[in-house]
């Protein structure tokens, strides 16, 4: 079986894309497999795209084998595109999904529905020993909702209305929300080369 390891500690973004891979029978590995905890990898890019890059490769060249990051985040309009890429980190270092999402909340408090638009965004990169690295980007549009509902997903998920449905990501099966999700938007983009894997 064609192995692929995850460069992330995120349960939630192992189970997505282990749905996401097993069409291709390729088996997931993350960095929650390891037998020895690795130290968090720095994300000192700018951008999504310099993110995932750093990510894969600093795994990549540790273990000698085709690694996929993501770097992925919520991009809302009238926030100036934050929280962006510190979406994971935007109530502080310790990464609190509940404390992130509320932070937004309050932040958006005044704004009204037709300001409300946002994007989830997720950035692809697939890391192999000494080749060029593939980039991907994939969105999926939709709004900020006024409280959270739905208690599936995680992260911003529960406050997140993608366009064209009347729930939240947090509402929707995993199978629904790996349909349009972003994450699933970046992985269409890289399906001829996971294929070929």
């Amino acid at each position: 079986m064609k192995e692929i390891m995850i460069a992330t500690q995120n349960k939630g973004k192992v189970k997505d894309f282990q749905l996401l891979f097993k069409k291709y029978n390729i088996k997931v590995t993350s960095l929650l497999d390891l037998k020895e905890p690795i130290d968090d990898i720095e994300e000192t890019g700018s951008t999504f795209e310099e993110n995932a890059i750093i990510k894969a490769a600093t795994i990549a060249e540790k273990f000698k084998i085709p690694v996929l990051a993501d770097d992925s985040g919520l991009e809302i309009d009238a926030l100036d595109g934050r929280p962006g890429v510190y979406s994971a980190r935007y109530a502080g270092e310790e990464k609190d999904d509940q404390k992130n999402l509320h932070k937004v909340l309050e932040e958006m408090h005044d704004v009204a529905d037709v300001n409300r638009s946002a994007r989830f965004v997720c950035v692809l990169a697939v890391v192999r020993p000494n080749q060029e690295p593939i980039v991907k980007r994939g969105t999926c549009e939709g709004k900020i909702t006024h409280e959270p509902i739905g208690t599936s997903g995680f992260g911003y998920d529960p406050i997140f209305q993608p366009h064209g449905s009347s729930l939240t990501m947090a509402q929707l099966t995993s199978d629904q929300k790996n349909d349009i999700s972003h994450r699933g938007n970046a992985l269409k983009q890289i399906e001829e080369w996971v294929k070929n894997l």
